[in-house]
């Protein structure tokens, strides 16, 4: 699947759509990924600052999907599990970055191979416009050969 073809599927998905996610760039290798939140009344909590559902909607499916593409149809990649670290309130626009560099790719290899499983856990930051931390998020994967 090209990578405009798949940027415009996540954008138009109602999850992302409903919350105001946006997929700004894919890269051509599927190695980055940038997401963006703006502020909106509907996802704001009581307090008037981020949703949390949001934040983490944000960052949910990306590093799954990534390698997903990166690995090819000879590994089995899903989410295993998540925490969120909520570091200070969340207001106006946010984004979080993914980043897969072929070394990293090539260890995942080495060790599914070896190993018939692996469950990494890769850490992404949830910014303001500042550049300043919002969250953090660990999401551990499961892969394996198929």
């Amino acid at each position: 699947m090209k990578t405009y073809f798949l940027k415009a599927l996540l954008n138009y998905w109602p999850p992302f759509l409903g919350t105001g996610i946006w997929v700004k760039k894919i890269s051509n290798d599927y190695h980055y990924i940038r997401v963006e939140m703006k502020m909106r009344f509907w996802n704001k909590n009581y307090v008037g600052t981020h949703f949390g559902g949001s934040l983490y909607a944000m960052v949910d499916p990306f590093y799954m999907l990534m390698l997903l593409k990166i690995l090819g149809k000879n590994y089995i990649v899903w989410d295993k599990s998540a925490n969120i670290n909520f570091i200070k309130p969340g207001k106006g626009n946010v984004y979080a970055e993914f980043l897969f560099s072929e070394k990293q790719v090539e260890e995942i290899k080495t060790i599914t191979d070896k190993q018939h499983k692996y469950e990494p856990t890769y850490k992404v930051f949830i910014k303001d416009s500042n550049g300043s931390t919002v969250a953090e998020v660990d999401k551990t994967l499961y892969i394996r050969k198929k």
